[in-house]
C-alpha cells in the first residue's frame, strides 16, 4: 500500500486537511469559471463587434430604402440584435420590450459618413441617418442575461453539492466521537461492561481502544476490590463470633456492655458491607412479596418506640398492594430512621407513605442539624461523612443512605435527599409498585 495513503488513513487530521483544501480548491475553481463566463457576457454587450463597423453599409442596404420591415426583422433575428428604425411618422422596432432608450444617447465617435457610434447607459450603439430614415442597433441582452442566470445556478448548485459532500465526509469522519460520547457517558454512569466498538486505525481508533482498555482496568480493579472486600468482611465473621462465645463467659459489668456494643456495631457494619455488594451486582436477586405498603411500614417502625422525640407516622388510605423484597425494604427503612434519629436532635421525625401514580412513596423527615448543600451529591456514596473528624454521632451517615440507595435502585425506584442546616433533612424513596421484570424474574 501506498505510504502517503497508508499514512492518510491513520491521520484523522490530514484527512481533514485534504477534504478542506480540495473543498477551497473546487470552490476556487467554480467561483472562477462562473465569473468569467460572466465577464465575457459583460464585455460581449459593451463592445460593438467588428463585424458591424466594416459590414454597416451592408446591413442598411439589405433593409433597403424605404425600409422593408420583413427584411428588418429577418436580420435582427440572423444577427441577434435589436433595430430600431424611425422617421417623423414612423417608429418600429424588431423588439417589443425597447429596452434602451435611443433618444437619450450621446455621441461618441463616428464610423462613416452616415454612421456613428453612441453610447447609452455605458453600453454603445450603432446610429445610421439614411434617405430620411435613422437605424438604431444594438445588441439584444435577454439571451445573455438567461445565460448568466443559468451560469450563476449551475455555479451555486455545484457550490452547494460540494458543500453537502464535505458535510458528510466530515460527519462520517466524526462518527466515532459520538459513539465515544456515548460510550464514555454509559461508563461514568458505572456499566463498565459496555464497550464502544470501532474498526478505524486513525487517532480516534487509538482513542476508542485507550477508553475500552480503561473501562476493563476499573472493571478488574472494582471487581478484585469487592472480591477482596467480600472476602475480608466473611473472614472477620469467625473471630467476631469468638469473641461474642466468650463475651458470654465474662460476668455482667458496664465493660462487657460497651464491649458488646462494640462487637455488634462492627458485626452490623460487616454485613452492611456485604449487603452493599450484593446490591452492587447487576444479577441481584431479590426474593419479591406482595405486602400492603403502609401496614408494612408501620410494623417497622414498631421498633423505635423508644425515641424520646417521638414518631408522627402518616399512612396513605386507602393502603395499596406493592411487590418488593421484604427484607431489604425493612432494612431501608430501619436505615432511614437509624439516621434521622441519630441526626434529629431529639425533635419530632414524620414518616408519611402516599402513592403516586405507580409509586409508593416513603418519606422519612427529621429537624435536626440538617446536612450542607456542598454534601447532598455524595452524601449516599459510601464511607462519606460531612464531617473530616468521622466522629460517629457528628461524622455522618457511613454507609446507611449507601445501603438505602442500593436497595431503592435494585428495585427499580431511587432516593431523594433534601436538607437545609438548622433546618433538617428529607428523605424520600419511590418505588415502583411492582418489581421491574429481570429482578422479578431472578426472585422468583
Amino acid at each position: 500500500m501506498n505510504p502517503i495513503f497508508e499514512q492518510v488513513k491513520r491521520s484523522l487530521f490530514l484527512r481533514l486537511l485534504l477534504i478542506f483544501s480540495i473543498t477551497v480548491i473546487l470552490f476556487f475553481v467554480i467561483i472562477s469559471v462562473s465569473l468569467q463566463n460572466l465577464n465575457r457576457n459583460s464585455t460581449d454587450i459593451e463592445t460593438i463587434p467588428d463585424y458591424f463597423t466594416r459590414n454597416i453599409e451592408s446591413i442598411i442596404e439589405d433593409i433597403g430604402i424605404p425600409p422593408n420591415l420583413s427584411n428588418a426583422m429577418r436580420l435582427a433575428g440572423e444577427l441577434d440584435w435589436s433595430i430600431n428604425i424611425r422617421n417623423p411618422i414612423m417608429r418600429w422596432s424588431s423588439d417589443n420590450d425597447n429596452r434602451l432608450n435611443v433618444d437619450n444617447s450621446v455621441f461618441k465617435e463616428i464610423l462613416t459618413s452616415n454612421a456613428e457610434v453612441r453610447s447609452i447607459q455605458s453600453e454603445d450603439i450603432i446610429r445610421v441617418q439614411q434617405g430620411g430614415y435613422d437605424f438604431y442597433m444594438y445588441q439584444r441582452l435577454n439571451t445573455l442575461n438567461t445565460f448568466s442566470t443559468f451560469v450563476l445556478y449551475i455555479g451555486l448548485t455545484l457550490a452547494t453539492l460540494v458543500l453537502l459532500l464535505n458535510y458528510f465526509m466530515v460527519n462520517n469522519l466524526l462518527k466515532p466521537v459520538r459513539l465515544l460520547k456515548n460510550g464514555a457517558e454509559r461508563i461514568r454512569q458505572g456499566d463498565l461492561s459496555f464497550r464502544v466498538k470501532s474498526n478505524r486505525q486513525d487517532e480516534l481508533g487509538e482513542l476508542t481502544d485507550s477508553i475500552n482498555h480503561m473501562a476493563d482496568s476499573l472493571q478488574s480493579m472494582l471487581e478484585a476490590k469487592r472480591q477482596l472486600l467480600l472476602a475480608i468482611s466473611h473472614e472477620l465473621r469467625t473471630p467476631i463470633t469468638k469473641a461474642k462465645l466468650r463475651l458470654e463467659f465474662m460476668p455482667e459489668s458496664e465493660e462487657k456492655k460497651y464491649l458488646r456494643e462494640d462487637i455488634d456495631e462492627i458485626e452490623l457494619l460487616i454485613s452492611d458491607l456485604i449487603e452493599a455488594e450484593r446490591l452492587n451486582n447487576e444479577h441481584t436477586a431479590l426474593a419479591s412479596e406482595t405486602v400492603y405498603f403502609g401496614e408494612f411500614v408501620k410494623s417497622v417502625t414498631l421498633q423505635f418506640e423508644y425515641y424520646k422525640g417521638g414518631l408522627e407516622i402518616e399512612l396513605a388510605d386507602p393502603d395499596q398492594e406493592v411487590e418488593f423484597d421484604k427484607l431489604r425494604i425493612r432494612l431501608l427503612i430501619t436505615n432511614l430512621l437509624n439516621n434521622a434519629i441519630r441526626h434529629g436532635e431529639e425533635n419530632p421525625i414524620r414518616v408519611v407513605s402516599s402513592f403516586l401514580d405507580d409509586q409508593a412513596v416513603l418519606e422519612v423527615i427529621d429537624q435536626g442539624e440538617g446536612i450542607a448543600e456542598e454534601h447532598l451529591a455524595q452524601i449516599s456514596e459510601p464511607f462519606y461523612r460531612t464531617d473530616s473528624s468521622r466522629q460517629r454521632n457528628t461524622g455522618g451517615f457511613g454507609l446507611g443512605l449507601y445501603l438505602c440507595r442500593l436497595i431503592a435502585e435494585a428495585h427499580g425506584g431511587k432516593l431523594v435527599i433534601s436538607s437545609r442546616i438548622g433546618v433538617g433533612t428529607r428523605l424520600v424513596v419511590n418505588l415502583p409498585l411492582h418489581l421491574p421484570q429481570a429482578n422479578a424474574d431472578q426472585g422468583h
